[in-house]
């Protein structure tokens, strides 16, 4: 790294804060042109903080300092130092009242960090690091203060002033300005501060906790949204009574706020009381959003209600023990989902994220443990693994414990650590506490990367009625950890007899068994597991309801995989054979592609998806998911060196094989899942739309003109987003007069809703098309475009480079030249949203030479750019490490 590579910053430098802060004091005097910021800090010395008077370094960025007063007197300017980063005085006393006063312009911030404005609204977003760009702060969780928060501004434009906890005074001015004042009663870390001003409508509804006390829920919205808030407000209500019941937490304040803003870096932010939310993860009416828009809202609304007491109240003592409320809440998030609809649709639904997303980070170049060991710039760290593994880490923890156990330790870490800055160390140890057990190996989760691995194999002794399974694990190399210790894995299994029945499971020494599923204890390199009175062969159901994040590899033949699909009662590892049996397909028809030979459907599992589509006792909902192909990036992880061309090309041609060889089972299951009633969100409603749509998208690949009618037909009459966006996909992958019509004919529809344009964009931006690279080019200049707004960016250029392998990754390279392109000029405007974008390059060792070299070609291009921010530049030079 060279001499002017950015600092890293790593956890075992970890000290605790110099200086304290107990109470802060802010004025937001909010202007047109620049707006200044008053800060009243009350400071003391940390009496854990080291020996001595240390300096008081604060943290600031992009600010403006207009003066600097110690318990009242103004400081000379040699009285402290200022850059570009940092306040530094050099010896303050062991207590004082600091204050401070900054200029920022929020209307140029198109980082969206700290104070900016969105619609014509002023908000904030302070995770990870964004208080420092309001004013000069020991920017960090383990500095917990109370605020209060006054803030004025012009009534006529922002006449809604909000910031975290009560409203305890607000009053009008005589220059047509007015003043609200917010008190804060518990501590938080100043990355849960938040503030909003502007002209937003607020719709209006109540929860009363379990104890008898109100609490008044608001969430505001532009004007033209006040309609699409319902599902929203009653998503609230859900996880605030979900929380009652599973973990007996209540609410703390008297009243609860959400705010839907356009511009926003992630989905939604946790702030104390007063929630800032991306849109896209609140509005909703079913002619504008999907299905699967409404199961969004309803997790992330749960997800950050959860942080309330996951995240808030117990927070982290410092940015690598994200996963402590990061891991947890998405953990908390997925058990309400789960409670709310399909359990089985909802952990198969996780799972494949964790797939796609986490398991190639664990593989690529960006690997970290849980609890990362180091970083650059924090932001590249609200990754997959800290987030979706962290919460598999947390289930693994409750599957190990049970439910029972697992609620006695969440209550040991409630009543322990209430109000502080913590670890994940803190954490395990509570479950540990609370249930007399040793958690102790099992801690290598947090500190080991890479996704393990479990190489089973079975055999059956006829004569002595039993059944062996050898299980050996391994992880493989990760950047900064060549070797890698055993793991502690919770297995959970089943035996199915030859007619597809459970066989009860009586380990060897055992006085009786047991159940029929059970949970083995791995924790060696190699173990063998001898279960008794097994009278004949059985088929073994291995790692049931993915009870571990690991890679299984069991030498499974084609009939036995088809025969677990059609009889396993756990409904992911029946899932889970289907997309064996159809990946293992794929990998030889890929060998047959490259070899130059005709490709063949294999009768096997036409028969298998056959009987699935025709099952009468599996939902809608689950068929589904059994008979969707196995995705590109997931075929891509099975192959050693990636050949983006031939999984696509395999894959076209199975779902036009699948297509012809069942093409009347899929036309009578469309017809019969048509639903021409009143648009409804529950589980048996999605899953009939869900199957119906996937149906019509295998007859749409025989590129007919009946499917085509049929499909139009659907775009037209379409009661619900679901239906017509289902419908548009697929006429946007035929190259037909129609795909012209339906395009235009919806973009004129729904000009004015730019979450329903965001859709718009990407299914052109993952269209199969040829000519699509040229189609996202265009689409740049198109006047909904926005570069400096991160839901359009993810929505056209992030679809493009990580929904679209095919045409992403043509040989010639024009797409990563395009994709580089857009990084450089996103990085000086937004760093996150650039960071995210060039992690498409970082896995560039997994293809051909050929493209490698084009891949690290513009990544070098990159890099070679004047001024290149912390974000990009992290994940670059580790992509290129060694190269």
């Amino acid at each position: 790294m060279s001499k002017d590579a950015p600092q890293v910053i790593y956890l075992k430098d970890y000290m605790p804060p110099a200086y304290l802060v107990d109470t802060v004091d802010l004025h937001f005097e909010l202007g047109e042109a620049v707006s200044t910021v008053r800060s009243r800090l009350g400071l003391r010395c940390n009496p854990d903080g080291g020996a001595g008077a240390p300096p008081l370094v604060l943290d600031g960025q992009a600010l403006e300092l207009v003066s600097v007063a110690m318990d009242g007197r103004q400081l000379a300017p040699d009285a402290y130092a200022v850059d570009s980063e940092r306040l530094v005085i050099a010896a303050p006393p062991a207590a004082c009242t600091l204050e401070i006063v900054t200029r920022l312009n929020p209307q140029e911030n198109t980082a969206l960090e700290g104070l900016y404005k969105s619609g014509g609204n002023f908000c904030t977003q302070c995770e990870a690091q964004g208080f420092r760009r309001i004013t000069y702060f020991p920017d960090r969780p383990d500095v917990m203060a109370r605020y209060s928060t006054t803030i004025v501004a012009e009534q006529a434009r922002y006449p809604v002033l909000l910031s975290n906890g009560n409203l305890v005074e607000s009053g009008v001015l005589d220059d047509g300005r007015h003043w609200a004042r917010w008190q804060d009663p518990f501590p938080k870390p100043s990355y849960l501060f938040a503030l909003v001003a502007g002209d937003l409508v607020r719709i209006e509804d109540s929860f009363t906790t379990r104890s008898g006390r109100p609490v008044a829920l608001h969430l505001y919205v532009q004007r033209q949204n006040a309609d699409k808030c319902e599902h929203a407000m009653r998503s609230l209500k859900q996880a605030m009574q979900w929380d009652e019941d599973v973990y007996g937490r209540e609410y703390d304040l008297d009243v609860y706020m959400i705010v839907a803003v356009d511009d926003f870096n992630m989905g939604a932010m946790e702030n104390k009381g007063l929630n800032i939310f991306n849109s896209k993860y609140v509005l909703a009416r079913p002619d504008t959003a999907t299905d699967s828009d409404y199961e969004g809202i309803e997790a992330v609304i749960g997800h950050e209600y959860f942080h309330n007491w996951t995240g808030n109240r117990i927070t982290c003592r410092d940015w690598f023990q994200l996963s402590l409320k990061e891991g947890l809440t998405v953990f908390r998030d997925q058990e309400f989902s789960a409670d709310m609809g399909s359990r089985a649709v909802k952990r198969i639904n996780d799972v494949k994220r964790l797939r796609s997303a986490q398991f190639p980070e664990d593989a690529g170049p960006m690997a970290h443990p849980v609890r990362p060991e180091s970083y650059i710039e924090i932001s590249n760290f609200y990754t997959a693994t800290v987030y979706e593994k962290g919460a598999e880490v947390i289930r693994m923890m409750h599957t190990l414990l049970g439910p029972a156990g697992f609620r006695q330790g969440m209550d040991l870490y409630f009543e322990r650590h209430d109000g502080q800055a913590v670890t994940t160390e803190d954490f395990v140890k509570c479950m540990e506490d609370a249930n007399g057990a040793d958690l102790g190996q099992f801690r290598l989760w947090y500190s080991q990367a890479g996704t393990p691995v479990l190489e089973v194999a079975g055999s059956h002794d006829a004569a002595e009625r039993a059944y062996t399974l050898r299980v050996r694990q391994s992880c493989p190399p990760t950047p900064g950890q060549p070797e890698k210790a055993p793991m502690h894995i919770p297995l959970a299994l089943g035996l199915l007899d030859a007619d597809g029945r459970e066989i009860p499971l009586q380990l060897a020494g055992e006085a009786a068994p047991v159940g029929t599923s059970r949970v083995l204890n791995l924790r060696q390199t190699e173990e063998s597991f001898c279960f008794v009175n097994v009278p004949s062969a059985p088929v073994p159901s291995l790692l049931r309801g993915f009870s571990a994040p690991v890679k299984l590899r069991m030498a499974y033949g084609d009939a036995e995989l088809a025969f677990l699909l059609a009889h396993d009662t756990d409904p992911f590892s029946r899932w889970e054979a289907g997309q064996q049996l159809a990946g293992n397909l794929m990998l030889r028809l890929i060998d047959e592609h490259r070899a130059g030979r005709p490709l063949a459907l294999d009768p096997a599992l036409a028969n298998a998806y056959a009987r699935t589509l025709q099952s009468a006792d599996l939902d809608p909902a689950f068929k589904a998911l059994a008979l969707t192909l196995p995705a590109e990036s997931y075929v891509a992880e099975l192959m050693e060196v990636v050949d983006p061309q031939a999984i696509h090309v395999v894959r076209e041609f199975l779902r036009r094989a699948l297509a012809e060889a069942l093409r009347d089972d899929w036309l009578r299951a469309y017809e019969a899942h048509r639903d021409e009633g009143p648009y409804r969100i529950d589980g048996a409603a999605i899953g009939r739309r869900s199957l119906k749509n996937l149906c019509l998208g295998y007859l749409m690949s025989l590129d007919e003109p009946d499917p085509r009618a049929r499909c139009m037909a659907q775009f037209r009459s379409a009661g619900n987003m679901t239906d017509a966006i289902g419908a548009l996909g697929l006429l946007a992958n035929s190259d037909s007069a129609e795909r012209v019509e339906a395009l235009a004919a919806f973009y004129e529809r729904w000009r004015h809703d730019a979450l329903v344009v965001d859709k718009w964009f990407t299914i052109q931006a993952t269209a199969k098309l040829p000519g699509t690279l040229d189609e996202v080019k265009r689409l740049l200049q198109h006047p909904a475009f926005e570069l400096k707004n991160p839901n359009k960016v993810r929505a056209l250029i992030g679809a493009f480079a990580h929904g679209n392998p095919a045409h992403f990754h043509d040989a010639g390279g024009a797409g990563y030249a395009f994709v580089a392109e857009q990084v450089l000029r996103l990085d000086p405007l937004n760093p996150q949203v650039a960071a995210r974008l060039v992690a498409a390059l970082s896995r560039w060792r997994r293809f051909d030479a050929g493209r490698q070299a084009l891949m690290r070609a513009q990544l070098e291009r990159i890099l070679a750019a004047p001024s290149l921010s912390k974000d990009v530049y992290e994940i670059i030079a580790k992509s290129l490490a060694d190269a």
